[in-house]
C-alpha cells in the first residue's frame, strides 16, 4: 500500500496468483427475470465445522448479485438467472473468494444471456464492484496489480509452486484495516519477488515477501499474531499474511514439505489449513 488517493482509495502495488483453491457457481435461466442466490459450503475438511450459511448473504449485500445486477444495468438487459454457489474459499479472509466469485458471474452470466460483452464492458462493473476483481477477468495466473488494483501486468510466475494456507476462526473487516492502514513508501517491490519465484529462488523470494496490511491486522487480531508465530516456528521458505488478512501463508519447497507443514499446523489448531499451488 503506496498512499493514500486523492478519489478515497490506495495506491497499490500487488502480486496476485492464482492457486488450487475454488468455489463453485452454477447459472440457470430464470424466465420471470428474478435474480435469485442459494449458497451452501462444500468440502469442508481437516475437522472443520459447517459454517453456518447465515453468515453470507445472499441478497444484494452479495458481491454475485451485485455483479448480476450491474451486468444487467451495464447492458439493458432484463433476462433472470437463479445461481447456486458453493463455497470453498473461507469468508472474510484475504483470499479474494467473493472477487473471484463476482468475476465468475460477470462471465457466466454474459455467455447465459448470449450478450457477448466486449472485455471493456465486463471490466467497468468489475472494477466498481471490486479493485482486484479486474484480475479474475484478465485471464491470468499471475500479474502484478497497481492502481486501485485495476491495472493489471501479467508476469510469468512458475506453475506448481507449493503453499500451505491457514485461515482461523475469526476474520477482518477489509474497510477497516485499510482505514487503519498506514502506508509506506519504502517497500521491496513487486517485480524483484516476481524474479525471484521465476528463477526458483525460493528462500530469496521468502525474504521478499511484504504486506503493508499485515502490521494494522496484527494490531487488531490475535488469531493473525498467534498464526505468524505458529509459521515463525515451522521451516518455510517465506511466510505472510494474504490481502487484508486473516489468512496466512507459508510458501514451501514441495509437495510433501507442504503436506508435512500443513499437518503439523492443523495438530497445532491453526484453524482450516490448505494445501495448494499456484496454476498454468
Amino acid at each position: 500500500v503506496l498512499g493514500k488517493r486523492s478519489d478515497g482509495f490506495h495506491e497499490l502495488e500487488s502480486l496476485m496468483v492464482t492457486v488450487g483453491l475454488y468455489d463453485t457457481l452454477r447459472f440457470t435461466s430464470n424466465s420471470s427475470g428474478i435474480l435469485q442466490l442459494h449458497c451452501r459450503f462444500a468440502g469442508l475438511r481437516d475437522g472443520a465445522s459447517e459454517q453456518s450459511a447465515e453468515t453470507l448473504p445472499v441478497d444484494f449485500d452479495n458481491l454475485v448479485l451485485k455483479a448480476a445486477r450491474l451486468l444487467r444495468d451495464a447492458t439493458g438487459c432484463t433476462q433472470g438467472a437463479n445461481i447456486e454457489l458453493w463455497k470453498r474459499i473461507p469468508l472474510a479472509a484475504g483470499l479474494a473468494g467473493g472477487s473471484s466469485d463476482a468475476a465468475a458471474t460477470l462471465w457466466g452470466l454474459d455467455r447465459l444471456w448470449n450478450l457477448n460483452s466486449p472485455p471493456r464492458l465486463l471490466h467497468e462493473p468489475a472494477a466498481q464492484l471490486g479493485s482486484d476483481i479486474p484480475f479474475f477477468l484478465s485471464c491470468s495466473s499471475a500479474a502484478i496489480c497497481r492502481g486501485r488494483g485495476e491495472i493489471i501486468t501479467p508476469v510469468a510466475v512458475p506453475a506448481g509452486l507449493q503453499f500451505v494456507i491457514a485461515r482461523p476462526a475469526t476474520g477482518l473487516s477489509t474497510a477497516e484495516v485499510y482505514r487503519q492502514c498506514r502506508p509506506e513508501t519504502s517497500v521491496p517491490g513487486a517485480n524483484a519477488l516476481v524474479r525471484a519465484l521465476a528463477r526458483g529462488l525460493l528462500h530469496e523470494a521468502g525474504t521478499k515477501l511484504h504486506n503493508t496490511l499485515q502490521t494494522v491486522a496484527l494490531e487488531l487480531n490475535a488469531d493473525v499474531r498467534r498464526l505468524r508465530r505458529m509459521f515463525a516456528r515451522l521451516p518455510f521458505t517465506g511466510h505472510l499474511m494474504s490481502g487484508s488478512g486473516t489468512s496466512y501463508f507459508g510458501l514451501c519447497r514441495n509437495r510433501r514439505e507442504a503436506q508435512h507443514l500443513a499437518a503439523r499446523l492443523r495438530a497445532a489448531g491453526a484453524g482450516r489449513v490448505f494445501v495448494a499451488a499456484t496454476r498454468p
